[in-house]
């Protein structure tokens, strides 16, 4: 297979984002986005996704390769350690969600799981979760920038999850930065769970790793 992958508080900043692609009249502000360098699944093999053009295609978790018709670059973190806390960016360890090289996420920045738990809640073993939601879980933690980072937002026809530094599953949701848009965009295909929701999950992916852990330890236990 070509891409070894399976299917299915300080005083706030203000110079927190800086818009660097064509600006339509939407709000400037982005949620989500990948650090340029970052490797995605396209029909040009892992390609860095500031690398992509409109028109190329990313595999995506449920529709195979879609075509990327819109592109938009911001700044973030601009003030750098100076950044208030709450924007601090998401670092999600090798492995963790499947990545095989470290991610920085925006802490509002929506991926996918795969749990047990949220077949029983949800009815669907795959869920979407915001990036700050899954801090203290296999070691994801919040760090302070240091310097103001590219990020590279990409968008489709539909929302869409796609592959990122082979095997996390990134959320890319519809452009709905202009009244138009919103409308276009009709029922989106993904929600991302907030709130109670998803803390809950993130509890039951820890307690689900513990009981993997132990599961785990007990079968060495056995050999030995």
């Amino acid at each position: 297979m070509m891409f070894g992958l399976g299917f299915k508080s300080k005083q706030p900043a203000y110079r927190a984002v800086e818009m660097t692609g064509a600006y339509d009249g939407g709000i400037a502000t982005m949620s989500h986005g990948l650090m340029a360098g970052t490797r995605v699944a396209s029909n040009l093999g892992w390609r860095a996704i500031d690398a992509l053009a409109v028109g190329d295609k990313v595999l995506t978790f449920d529709h195979g390769m879609q075509e990327i018709t819109e592109i938009r670059r911001a700044y973030m973190w601009l003030d750098g350690p100076e950044t208030s806390d709450m924007l601090w960016p998401v670092v999600v360890p090798v492995g963790a969600l499947g990545n095989r090289e470290e991610l920085v996420l925006l802490p509002d920045q929506g991926v996918m799981v795969e749990s047990d738990a949220a077949q029983d809640m949800h009815g669907d073993p795959f869920a979407i979760l915001t990036a700050h939601s899954l801090v203290g879980l296999r070691g994801i933690r919040r760090r302070q920038p240091m310097e103001r980072v590219e990020l590279i937002a990409v968008y489709f026809a539909s929302d869409e999850v796609i592959y990122a530094e082979g095997g996390a599953l990134v959320h890319c949701p519809s452009d709905m930065s202009t009244l138009d848009k919103f409308i276009e965009a009709g029922t989106q295909t993904y929600s991302v769970l907030s709130g109670e929701d998803a803390e809950e999950l993130a509890d039951m992916l820890y307690y689900e790793d513990r009981m993997l852990g132990q599961d785990a330890t007990a079968r060495q236990h056995s050999v030995i």
